[in-house]
């Protein structure tokens, strides 16, 4: 099981990146909060990593943050959430953010995911929130950071796509005046990529 992985970003891609280790290109799968973080291409990286091996591929999950890749091993133990989705549900809060809404039980807010019904959000509501509340992932993002997070997240994943700062910040405000600021992160991205294709 590949657990580490510490080499240069290679490649930048929407959904994760390939990182050059020693010659060898490993694609890592990583959640939008991770691809915010990345550096540019040709500079080191180091990323925590999950291993998942079916019969047809073998993939590699990633995290830039020991509290993002804990997340992710307690969301894959959810009885219908696999390595995919759970990237997916990483990718549309910070880790604590998405902690503390399911331990407050915000069904609601967790279903404004991508991919996330009811049945799904009270599922993880109450096969997690003990866990976590256990695992301490509630108490260590701080409410400025949490609301700061969504905009700079954004305009972060813009930019490490290779677009200019002007552009991606002209495209994160419609897609914030489009959807809201209160929309997922990977919504957001999605409306400001399509604001990107649509102007080029």
């Amino acid at each position: 099981m590949i657990a580490r992985l510490q080499g240069k970003v290679a490649e930048r891609r929407p959904d994760g990146a390939v990182v050059d280790v020693n010659g060898v290109g490993y694609l890592v799968h990583l959640s939008l909060q991770s691809i915010a973080k990345l550096p540019a291409e040709g500079q080191p990286v180091q990323l925590r990593t999950y291993t998942h091996v079916r019969e047809d591929a073998l993939q590699l999950f990633g995290f830039a943050t020991a509290e993002e890749e804990q997340l992710f091993l307690a969301l894959i133990e959810v009885s219908g959430v696999g390595p995919r989705l759970a990237s997916t549900i990483l990718s549309g809060m910070p880790a604590g953010e998405l902690a503390r809404a399911i331990v407050g039980a915000e069904v609601v807010r967790l279903t404004q995911i991508s991919g996330v019904g009811k049945k799904t959000a009270e599922r993880l509501v109450l096969e997690l929130k003990d866990k976590l509340i256990k695992l301490g992932l509630t108490a260590r993002s701080s409410g400025a950071n949490v609301a700061s997070a969504p905009g700079a997240a954004l305009l972060s994943a813009l930019m490490n796509l290779g677009y200019k700062q002007a552009t991606a910040e002209r495209a994160a405000e419609s897609a914030r005046h489009t959807l809201g600021e209160t929309a997922p992160l990977e919504e957001q991205l999605r409306e400001a990529l399509r604001t990107i294709g649509r102007s080029a």
